[in-house]
C-alpha cells in the first residue's frame, strides 16, 4: 500500500504531493502556525514539515497504539491522541506538542477524539457506551463527560465550527450516514446534507466559509479504507455542495481536522497499491 500525503489548494483546484511512503499512514492535521503536519502510522504519531525532509516520530510515551483520531490544540501547544495501550480500548490523552508523557482525559471507554473547541478548553469525541455510538464533550482537565446525542443511529466524527457555536458530526439517524450539527449544549440539532452519498467527517474551515466532507458511495456501511471516494466542499449550511475530486481512500484520508490555518487549503492522504 502506497500512502501519498497531499495538499489541495481550494482556489486553484490542484493537489500537490508533500510526501509518499510504502507504509500505511493516516489522518493529517495541519499545525496552527502552518509549518507542519501531524499524522499517524504503525501506532505512532509523526511530524512532517514542508521542506522535503523525512517525517520525525513524536514521543508519545507509553502510548504506542495510537489510532487516526488525533489533533492539535488551537494554541499549537498540545496534542490530543486516542490510544488503547493502557486499557485495551481507545482512551483520549493530552501531551505536549513536542512529545512527552500522555495525561488521561477520558474515564469512560472507548473514546475517540475528533475536535477541539476554539477556546481550547473542551474536547469533542465519539464514545461507544453499551454498543451505542454518540457524541460527547469533556473539559481538557477531564471530569464528567457531556452527552450531546442519544442513540439516534450511529453518531461519529464531531468537529467544531470556528466560532464555537456548532459541533458538526455525521449520523445515520435517517438511514444513510449524513452530516448534522448541534449546539455545544446538545440543543438545536440540524441536518446539513441530504445526499445520495454516505457522508463522513465534516470539517469546517477556519475562516468559517466552507465545510469539507468525505463521501462514500451510498450503499457503503461504516468508513472502510481502500475504496473509491470523493471529497466534497459546501457552505456551512450544506448549500452549494460540489465534488472537489475523487480518489482511492476512505479510512485514513481525512478522519480529523485537516485545514490549513488560513482556510485556503487542506491536507489529505491518497492511497494506491504498492508498486
Amino acid at each position: 500500500m502506497r500512502s501519498s500525503v497531499e495538499i489541495f489548494d481550494v482556489a486553484t483546484g490542484e493537489a500537490r504531493v508533500v510526501w509518499q511512503t510504502e507504509r500505511l499512514v493516516e489522518a493529517p492535521n495541519w499545525s496552527p502556525d502552518g509549518k507542519f503536519l501531524i499524522f499517524n502510522g504503525d501506532g505512532r504519531l509523526y511530524r512532517l514539515g514542508f521542506d522535503g525532509a523525512e517525517p520525525t516520530e513524536i514521543d508519545t510515551g507509553f502510548a504506542c497504539q495510537c489510532n487516526n483520531d488525533h489533533g492539535i490544540s488551537p494554541d499549537g501547544r498540545t496534542l490530543a491522541i486516542s490510544d488503547k495501550t493502557e486499557f485495551g480500548k481507545s482512551a483520549i490523552y493530552l501531551l505536549p506538542i513536542e512529545g512527552g508523557a500522555p495525561r488521561l482525559v477520558t474515564g469512560n471507554l472507548p473514546s475517540y477524539w475528533h475536535g477541539w473547541s476554539p477556546d481550547g478548553r473542551t474536547l469533542a469525541y465519539c464514545g461507544i457506551r453499551d454498543q451505542v455510538f454518540d457524541i460527547y464533550t469533556i473539559s481538557v482537565d477531564g471530569g464528567e463527560e457531556r452527552r450531546l446525542t442519544h442513540g439516534e443511529g450511529r453518531n461519529d466524527g464531531p468537529d467544531w465550527s470556528p466560532d464555537g457555536a456548532w459541533i458538526y458530526f455525521n449520523s445515520s439517524r435517517t438511514g444513510r450516514m449524513q452530516i448534522w450539527r448541534v449546539r455545544p449544549d446538545g440543543s438545536d440539532v440540524q441536518r446539513i446534507t441530504d445526499s445520495p452519498y454516505g457522508d463522513w467527517f465534516p470539517h469546517p474551515s477556519p475562516d468559517g466559509k466552507h465545510l469539507l466532507v468525505l463521501s462514500y458511495d451510498g450503499e457503503v456501511f461504516d468508513h472502510p479504507r481502500d475504496l473509491d471516494v470523493r471529497i466534497r466542499l459546501m457552505d456551512p449550511q450544506g448549500g452549494n455542495a460540489r465534488v472537489l475530486f475523487e480518489l482511492f481512500g476512505g479510512q485514513g484520508t481525512m478522519n480529523v481536522p485537516n485545514w490549513s490555518p488560513s482556510g485556503d487549503a487542506f491536507a489529505f492522504v491518497r492511497y494506491s497499491p504498492a508498486s
